[in-house]
């Protein structure tokens, strides 16, 4: 038998084959005799996914534009801000992000525009051969407008 596999209820690694079903293979753990089948494994994301999702979680980006961004599912990204206990800060500042993804030259000439940057901040971050890019400015209503 292979090294990963042992019984989910003993954890003994003393098991036999015991049939298919539904097309998988069965166990028969011989110091408990339960039976059990292979754990399925789902499709596995990189690391930098998965940090990249959550940077955008916390710069106020919604789960569904994250899965546009990232092409992930959004119930993944809600699962990851669950399992790493993640929590948006509370800003009253009137703040809304925008996320471009650029190719190189693209984010030169962006860098290069002083007012991409005023009353704002800007985030660049590689991603695959390109660089996602998060803009955010102030948004000033009409009570408090800028001189």
């Amino acid at each position: 038998m292979t090294d990963n596999k042992h019984c989910p209820k003993c954890h003994s690694k003393n098991f036999v084959k015991s049939g298919i079903i539904k097309e998988r293979q069965r166990f028969k753990c011989k110091s408990c005799n339960y039976y059990f089948t292979v754990q399925k494994l789902g499709k596995r994301i990189e690391g930098e996914y998965v940090i990249k999702a959550l940077q955008l979680y916390l710069e106020g980006i919604s789960f569904r534009e994250i899965e546009r961004i990232l092409n992930v599912s959004h119930v993944s990204v809600m699962n990851w801000v669950k399992t790493y206990n993640i929590k948006r800060p509370k800003t009253t500042a009137n703040v809304h992000p925008e996320v471009q993804i650029l190719k190189h030259g693209e984010v030169l000439a962006l860098l290069g525009d002083e007012s991409n940057i005023d009353d704002g901040g800007l985030l660049v971050t590689p991603m695959d051969s390109k660089y996602l890019v998060l803009t955010w400015k102030k948004r000033y209503g009409k009570k408090n407008t800028k001189l």
